[in-house]
């Protein structure tokens, strides 16, 4: 989970999912290319120092996801608190900080080179996840992410209300809004908005009850 002022603009190394928790009035995301812009303008525009001026923007609110493939440029806007799911990695590439300097004085280290070799300079203007909720139990989904590398699914769940969970795979629960506990046998883990859960693969009979009413993220491994 990540609240932001607005951040550096970077190359996705990895696949990775956003789910805007919260966001203030006019909060934006920068993703992807504005449809034209081609290689050329982009490194001009770095020398420039202009190079935002290449990005589409995405107006955002709570609820909305964007999903995130390898080679997608892109930046948080300010007041976002957004959940990140990502593929195992470390390697981010820093091509544009909005020509700020650090605490010491000095601008941040860029990635100019090894970012021109990544982005997927054909990759304009993505849109938000459209998926909706559906379902005719309690218990209603929405699938977000179905990618071989993760999953991601929202579910919202009525008060008082409970979910079984299949086994099988290792589980990450992110509770969004209201509470949930997270119960197996006689140990139970209240789930309050921004917090996590890992269940394990081999644990069975996991149920997941609704304090009040909740929205959770259900994030799963691929086959991979």
């Amino acid at each position: 989970m990540k609240k932001t002022t607005i951040a550096a603009l970077v190359v996705a190394t990895a696949a990775a999912g956003f789910t805007v928790a919260r966001a203030d009035q006019g909060a934006e995301l920068f993703v992807g290319l504005k449809r034209g812009v081609n290689r050329q303008d982009f490194e001009r525009k770095v020398r420039e120092g202009t190079v935002a001026e290449c990005f589409h923007r995405v107006r955002v609110r709570a609820g909305d996801v964007m999903f995130l493939p390898s080679g997608r440029v892109h930046a948080l806007g300010g007041g976002l608190v957004i959940f990140e799911i990502q593929q195992n990695s470390d390697t981010t590439y820093r091509v544009f900080d909005w020509n700020r300097v650090g605490l010491d004085g000095k601008p941040r280290d860029l990635h100019i080179a090894e970012s021109l070799a990544s982005i997927d300079f054909g990759d304009f203007e993505p849109g938000l996840i459209t998926t909706t909720f559906s379902g005719k139990g309690a218990a209603r989904k929405r699938p977000l992410v179905d990618n071989p590398l993760f999953s991601v699914a929202a579910f919202e769940l009525p008060l008082k209300e409970t979910l079984t969970l299949s086994s099988g795979k290792a589980q990450i629960i992110a509770a969004l809004s209201g509470e949930i506990i997270a119960g197996h046998q006689t140990n139970r883990v209240a789930l309050a908005p921004g917090q996590f859960c890992l269940i394990p693969a081999a644990l069975q009979g996991v149920t997941l009850q609704s304090v009040s009413p909740s929205n959770f993220l259900l994030i799963q491994p691929g086959p991979f």
